[in-house]
Order: C-alpha cells, then structure tokens, then sequence
C-alpha cells in the first residue's frame, strides 16, 4: 500500500480496483436509530478501516469534524510504528483519531459515514488491496456509551440486511493510540494524484459528498 513507485503496489492496485468498485461507489445507510445526543464541546472517536490514508480523508471532509490524525491502536506503544505493524503480529491496526464537535455531528453519525463509505465492513482482515490483521475494520471505543452506540448500530445494520454478508468490524475497548509517522499524516491532500489515492480512496471521499452532501465540506480538517 505504501511506496506507491513500486509496480507491486500498483498492479495490486489496479487489480482491486474492479473488485471494489461496488463498494468505492458508498452504500446509503439507515442514520442511526439511537444516537448521542447533540452538545457543545469536544469529543473523540477511533476508527480503523484498513489504511489509514482513505479513512483519515473521509473523516476530513465530515462537516463538524475538527481534526484527524493517522495512527495505531490495538498493540502497545512499543511497537507503535509503521515497520513493526507492517509485520501484522503487533495487534495494532492502522487508525484514525477524529476529534470533532458533538454539537454539528454525533457519534452516530461519524458511524454511518464509516460503515457507508470509509471501508467494507463484510471483509475480514482486508481492505482492498491490503491484507492482514493491521488491515481489519475496528471502533475503539472510549466510554461506554461510544460501546453502546457502535453495537446497537451493528445490529440495526444487520437486522436491516444492509450488507451482502455479515460484519465483521470489531469493537474493542480503546487502550491507546499513537500518531503514525509524519509521512503518513494528511496523505490524501498532500498527494491527491498518487495512484493508490486515486483508484482506492478519492472514490470514497467522492461517494460522502454525493451520499451525505449534508455532511460533507470540502475543506478539509486539521484547519489546512
């Protein structure tokens, strides 16, 4: 997924492409019928939905949405960076850490833009052209009301038979998070034309805007 000069990464890339167009396309999801309620403040969630560069720049365009950062949760500090993770026997999955506002967007919300276009939620251990257990769907959640949110969301989708198969996202306690290296940060905007971006993130970035165009904002978060 990374060193996008490698022809590797790009016949991986190509390759997926047709295999993950339906999903590249978003999937219009149920809002959430138990949700946070709306409060001034500042409020975070944590995500992971196979490489942190896509999810990073969904979540940037969320109106409401304040800041992102790419990082690792699920493993320990020690092996918190991108060579050991890579490994995929670390515990870690590539994340994000979104900070956001709970008066202009819940955390329901951020969950359907999450299950909808920022990853597939049916695929175990893999996310487009990427595989491995650093690569699986995940919500690490800080309080219990975020645990309480993110399984009654899980079971309305699954009730609703909202995929094709069963979901296979995780939800597991968050016990830290750690920012990913500087080259991994704000990926999608600083390399908008890089080949992995264009066939395996802007589509997903493309299907908010046209899915939720209540949320979406093209300017991006982190305030560049």
């Amino acid at each position: 997924m990374r060193r996008p000069i490698l022809l590797p990464l790009v016949l991986a890339a190509l390759t997926a492409c047709s295999a993950a167009a339906a999903r590249d396309e978003g999937l219009k999801l149920p809002a959430p019928a138990v949700d946070a309620a709306r409060a001034p403040g500042e409020a975070t969630a944590v995500f992971a939905g196979g490489c942190f560069w896509g999810v990073e720049g969904v979540f940037q365009h969320v109106r409401g949405v304040k800041s992102v950062r790419a990082g690792y949760s699920g493993g320990d500090a020690a092996h918190a960076n991108y060579d050991d993770v890579s490994d995929g026997d670390t515990g870690h999955a590539e994340s994000v850490r979104v900070v956001y506002d709970p008066a202009q967007v819940t955390y329901g919300q951020l969950l359907q833009v999450f299950f909808s276009v920022a990853m597939d939620p049916t695929t175990l251990n893999r996310q487009g052209p990427d595989s491995g257990t650093q690569y699986r769907s995940a919500i690490f959640y800080a309080t219990p009301e975020q645990e309480k949110l993110a399984k009654a969301y899980m079971a309305q989708l699954t009730a609703a038979k909202a995929f094709n198969g069963p979901i296979v996202t995780q939800v597991v306690p968050l016990k830290g998070f750690w920012n990913a290296e500087d080259e991994h940060q704000d990926y999608m905007r600083l390399n908008p034309d890089a080949m992995y971006i264009a066939i395996n993130d802007r589509p997903k970035v493309l299907a908010l805007q046209r899915i939720y165009p209540d949320m979406y904002t093209p300017a991006w978060a982190n305030g560049r």
